[in-house]
C-alpha cells in the first residue's frame, strides 16, 4: 500500500472541497438541475475540480480559453469567470438540449459575453481554426475516442506556457485493467501513454474525481 496518496471516501472528500472552495450558490443550482437529467449527469465535473480550473485559469492570467465538451455548463463558467472581462472562452459541444441549458446559466452568470459557443463536431471546429497559438488554456471532457485527436488539435493552437487539462483520464480505475478493450477505455489508455510521452509538454496526471492530467507546453 503507497503511502503517498490518501485513501478517499465521501467525508474526506467533502472536507477538501470545503477548504478548497467557497460554495457558489448558482453552480449548486446548475449543478441541482444537472442531476435532473439522470444518469447522463455524471458528465459534469467536481466543486472541487471546479474550484481548481478557475485557480489555474488566473494563475497563467489565461485570457483565451476553449473547451471540448461543455454539457450543461459548469466547467465553462468556471473558466470565464476567472478570465478578464475581455476574455474568450470557445466551447464546442454536439448537444443544442444540454448547452441550451448553459445558455441560461451562462446569461445568470454575466460570462454570456466571454462565450463563443459553437454547436457542431469538435474535431471539425478546432481543424477550421488557424494553426498558431490562440490559446492560453484548454479543456477536454467530451467523447474519449477522439481524447487523442483532440490533444493533437489543441496542443497545435496553445501557446508556449499554457495550459491543457484532459479530465477522465482515470475511467473509475478501469485504466488498469488492459483485459477490458471497450474503445474508450483504449483510446484514454492510448491518450495517457501518448501525453506522457510527449517531449513538448510537462505533465502531472492527478488523481481528482476521475482524474485530472494538467499539461504544460513548453
Amino acid at each position: 500500500m503507497s503511502t503517498h496518496f490518501v485513501s478517499m471516501n465521501p467525508e474526506l472528500e467533502a472536507y477538501l472541497t470545503a477548504h478548497s472552495t467557497r460554495r457558489d450558490a448558482l453552480l449548486h443550482e446548475l449543478a441541482t438541475e444537472t442531476a435532473q437529467l439522470g444518469e447522463v449527469q455524471v458528465m459534469q465535473i467536481a466543486e472541487l475540480q471546479g474550484s481548481l480550473m478557475s485557480l489555474l485559469t488566473r494563475s497563467i492570467s489565461a485570457v483565451r480559453a476553449i473547451e471540448i465538451g461543455t454539457f450543461t455548463g459548469y466547467s465553462a463558467i468556471c473558466i470565464a469567470r476567472a478570465l478578464p472581462e475581455h476574455g474568450s472562452l470557445i466551447c464546442c459541444d454536439v448537444s443544442d438540449e444540454w448547452t441550451a441549458m448553459a445558455r441560461r446559466y451562462f446569461a445568470r452568470a454575466g460570462v454570456a459575453h466571454k462565450i463563443d459557443l459553437r454547436i457542431g463536431p469538435a474535431l471539425q471546429t478546432l481543424r477550421a481554426l488557424p494553426v498558431e497559438p490562440l490559446f492560453d488554456l484548454g479543456f477536454i471532457d467530451a467523447d474519449k475516442v477522439n481524447q487523442r485527436n483532440y490533444y493533437e488539435e489543441v496542443l497545435l493552437r496553445l501557446r508556449s506556457g499554457g495550459l491543457l487539462l484532459i479530465d477522465n483520464v482515470l475511467r473509475d480505475g478501469r485504466v488498469l485493467d488492459t483485459s477490458d478493450q471497450d474503445p474508450s477505455l483504449v483510446a484514454v489508455r492510448d491518450c495517457n501513454d501518448a501525453v506522457a510521452a510527449d517531449p513538448r509538454v510537462e505533465v502531472a496526471m492527478l488523481p481528482l474525481a476521475d482524474g485530472l492530467t494538467v499539461i504544460r507546453k513548453r
